[in-house]
């Protein structure tokens, strides 16, 4: 069995140039995270070490108040940000969230993006990376900005 990071590109390359492919790729990340599925995100762009995920504003993800629940912004800031760093870090690293630090700084309406850029040390043995995922509106205002540690560990 080959390794999940190989999987995950190698289905991105085959999926994302169809018609939809994004649409089934993300479904697929869903459904492999169930969790991170429960937002409805898009993976967007899908490179090692830079990834960009938007998420739609609808019901399913408000509050009461009428914006996009914190939670749900932190889901997105989590994927996005574990995208990036598995992604650079290739084949043969696995990784875990150890702390998330999340700044909000607008209510979240309308389509957002979530874009992250990871530079991971070279992973010989257990050792902890932070990647930074910022999270804009359709107008470009920066409405979050988290920070995630990553352990990242030999497989």
């Amino acid at each position: 069995m080959s390794d999940p990071t190989v999987r995950l590109f190698a289905a991105w390359r085959r999926l994302a140039p169809l018609p939809g492919g994004k649409w089934i790729f993300s479904k697929l990340l869903g459904w492999t995270a169930p969790y991170t599925g429960s937002i409805g995100a898009r993976v967007e762009l899908l490179e090692p070490g830079h990834v960009r995920v938007s998420l739609r504003d609808r019901r399913a993800v408000r509050q009461h108040l009428g914006s996009v629940h914190a939670v749900a912004l932190v889901n997105l800031a989590e994927v996005t940000s574990g995208l990036a760093m598995l992604g650079a870090a290739g084949p043969g690293v696995r990784g875990i969230v150890t702390a998330l630090r999340i700044e909000y700084h607008k209510k979240a309406r309308g389509l957002l993006l979530a874009e992250s850029f990871a530079t991971p040390p070279a992973v010989t043995e257990p050792t902890d990376a932070e990647v930074t995922a910022s999270i804009i509106d359709s107008e470009g205002d920066v409405v979050a900005v988290a920070t995630v540690t990553w352990r990242l560990a030999p497989r």
